[in-house]
């Protein structure tokens, strides 16, 4: 280790830790990361000169840049995600799970002298406001220059993250390295018990910005569990309606199910007044406050977006968001050095190269873009930022959603009982694949509060921490289901959503503050058909009708597969859940 650039930080434990994580792999070169705009631009062009950057049309997309994965890198990978606990029982049937010593050493082995020849970057980052009790420090060495870009935007990177943490040594140790980029020599390894994400072998997205999913979601949710507060994978979004008053919803939706439209949704026309404003798009961390309310913070500071299908038909705002200052990743670029994807607002192009850099041909059956390419962007971009993302206290939540892809069954929205059933609502979350996704249409899979891929420890005893919480929390927030994605029987959709889905907003708001029209049903109260409709709704009162009817049979159906997916958690299934279970039988049946 012959070279150290920036300034290293007073905090001992940080120098000591990046000494023996330098001292595994061997760089050529040390860089200590401060987050300012100089170090940006010195970066930049280092990603370019490596060729990790391709500099967009400056005048049409200025400070924008497209990097190209590595082609067997392209998207998380689950199935080398692991936690990392001495039982295998902690981690759970919901996490892939492997020994923290075994772990330990076969990646120890990986990452020997990975980095020779390369540069290690050190990057003090922090999630959440500064000063702010719910905000935890990272620290993340890498030998990618690309993440070090990416985690300028998607954390509070540098010198902010070394002030809040000040000479503590409690920080998220998160080593990553590219190393060869072999598949079989690629794991993600979390340990909850060490705070340490080790990640090697890939260079892409959640698996390489260890804030992203594992830092904020995995680790984060048994901190959250040891600590008494909640990491989830939310949405945040104020809604402010025609008199000023604004309300606080989270929402959590698997893949694919509109999550990031909702953060950013426009009003309809014929709500005049109403407005929306963005918290954050995917990470909510939530505390009961002294009210006995539940306040949340968006610990990220950037978007880390799907660019496929994001236009201004489905998603205004993201489009203006992603104008400037943006790292574009495996999109397919224009003859003009612009960037193009499918559901892009601008046609088909006639010359372009695709996401691997070959020149595309679009009657040649292939995608230009990834399906799962991305875009990253700080989130002071978007239209409809909000300023109490900075607010150290966060914000108060009255409204949780959790939301999923169903053709039949979930009507379009309806809210639990309480906050025991709101659990059971949320443990039995399952969502339709489509066939961009896997070739088979109306697969249904379990993802329990959109949080199976990434909730760090075992499923049964997470569902018990959301029911402690919710005993800690004396005024805590209602709990809906909506499905935005039921179809006829011709196949259409029933419900216009995008910005229609205010009108849903509008009554989960109406109800959380005690009134709004429902009848109570076997599965929840649901809301009577008047109350969602109204001026400028272009929909059959028989589709409405249809929208929040509930099918007994059909539900009576569904209790068998729940309770499948419930005993796989033996023990560790909460009394809460199984008791719900029951009582949803016997309604169902009564």
């Amino acid at each position: 280790m012959s070279n150290v650039a920036g300034t290293v930080p007073n905090n001992v434990h940080i120098q000591q830790w990046v000494k023996q994580m330098a001292a595994m792999c061997q760089p050529d070169n040390v860089y200590w990361c401060d987050g300012s705009d100089e170090e940006k631009e010195q970066l930049t062009k280092v990603a370019v000169q490596c060729g990790d950057l391709l500099p967009l049309n400056q005048k049409v997309s200025p400070g924008c840049y497209l990097h190209r994965s590595a082609l067997n890198d392209v998207a998380r990978t689950e199935n080398l995600t692991f936690v990392c606990t001495e039982q295998q029982e902690e981690a759970g049937p919901n996490n892939n799970w492997m020994a923290p010593a075994e772990s330990y050493d076969k990646l120890g082995k990986i990452f020997a002298s990975s980095m020779h020849g390369r540069t290690l970057y050190v990057i003090p980052f922090l999630m959440g406001p500064q000063g702010s009790a719910f905000s935890k420090v990272g620290v993340q060495v890498t030998d990618s220059v690309y993440v070090v870009l990416n985690m300028r935007l998607m954390t509070r990177m540098g010198k902010i993250a070394l002030d809040h943490l000040g000479n503590s040594d409690d920080f998220t140790r998160c080593l990553h390295a590219k190393a060869d980029l072999d598949m079989e020599r690629r794991f993600i390894c979390h340990y909850p018990q060490d705070n340490t994400v080790w990640s090697v072998g890939s260079g892409y997205g959640g698996n390489a910005l260890l804030a992203k999913k594992c830092l904020s979601l995995r680790i984060a949710s048994k901190l959250g569990q040891q600590e008494g507060w909640m990491a989830e994978h939310m949405l945040i979004v104020g809604v402010e309606n025609p008199d000023g008053e604004i309300t606080y919803v989270c929402g959590a939706f698997p893949s694919a199910c509109g999550k990031t439209n909702m953060a950013m949704l426009v009003p309809p026309v014929s709500m005049k007044g109403w407005k929306i404003h963005t918290v954050g798009d995917d990470i909510s961390w939530l505390r009961v406050g002294k009210d006995g309310r539940l306040w949340a913070i968006n610990p990220e500071a950037g978007f880390f977006g799907v660019a496929p299908g994001t236009g201004s038909n489905t998603n205004p705002n993201a489009v203006r968001t992603v104008k400037k200052d943006t790292i574009f990743t495996n999109v397919a670029l224009r003859d003009d050095g612009t960037v193009w994807w499918e559901g892009h607002d601008d046609p088909v192009p006639a010359n372009a190269q695709d996401w691997r850099g070959k020149p595309w041909d679009p009657e040649g059956g292939s995608p230009a873009a990834h399906p799962n390419a991305r875009f990253t962007v700080s989130i002071k971009q978007c239209p409809t930022y909000s300023p109490e993302w900075e607010k150290p206290e966060g914000v108060p939540i009255s409204a949780i959603l959790f939301g999923a892809r169903r053709q039949k069954l979930v009507p379009l929205v309806y809210q639990s009982f309480n906050w025991q059933h709101g659990t059971f609502l949320g443990a039995t979350l399952a969502s339709e694949t489509t066939a961009a996704a896997t070739g088979a249409v109306g697969v249904v899979r379990r993802d329990p509060m959109a949080m199976l891929p990434f909730c760090g420890y075992n499923m049964g005893d997470y569902w018990g921490h959301w029911l402690a919480m919710g005993k800690r929390a004396s005024n805590p927030p209602k709990i809906f289901r909506v499905n935005w994605f039921q179809r006829n029987e011709r196949g259409r959709f029933l419900w216009p959503g995008f910005g229609e889905n205010l009108r849903v907003l509008r009554w989960v708001i109406e109800r959380a503050k005690g009134g709004g029209q429902a009848d109570e049903t076997p599965i929840g109260y649901v809301p009577k058909a008047a109350s969602l409709s109204g001026d400028g709704l272009e929909i059959s009162k028989a589709d409405v009708d249809q929208l929040v009817s509930v099918d007994r049979d059909a539900w009576k159906n569904n209790l068998k597969s729940q309770s499948d997916f419930f005993d796989t958690f033996g023990d560790h299934l909460p009394t809460g859940i199984k008791d719900e279970h029951k009582a949803l039988a016997a309604r169902l049946k009564a």
